[in-house]
């Protein structure tokens, strides 16, 4: 490795997540903090937890129920008839 060129590493970098949860991992910065982590992703702990805050999720549970409730509609195919049959 040339000298010089590569930036500081910290082996023991601290990850600090919104839930709380510290992770100790190697890294070129030494603190980080992140929104969501293996403890608290619905993933990785099974529990259903909504992470939108701007209504997606209910938007498209709500498009899923309207689909399986409406019928599927019916596409009509016209048959031109020709005002003078060739003769």
């Amino acid at each position: 490795m040339k000298s010089d060129i590569h930036p500081q590493y910290y082996k023991n970098a601290v990850i600090n997540c919104v839930c709380g949860n510290i992770i100790k991992a190697g890294s070129t910065k030494e603190k980080m903090e992140t929104e969501i982590c293996s403890k608290c992703h619905p993933f990785y702990t099974g529990a259903e937890k909504l992470l939108d805050a701007a209504g997606r999720v209910e938007k498209f549970k709500a498009r899923k129920v309207k689909g399986e409730v409406a019928p599927k509609k019916v596409t009509k195919t016209r048959v031109k008839k020709n005002a003078s049959p060739i003769k």
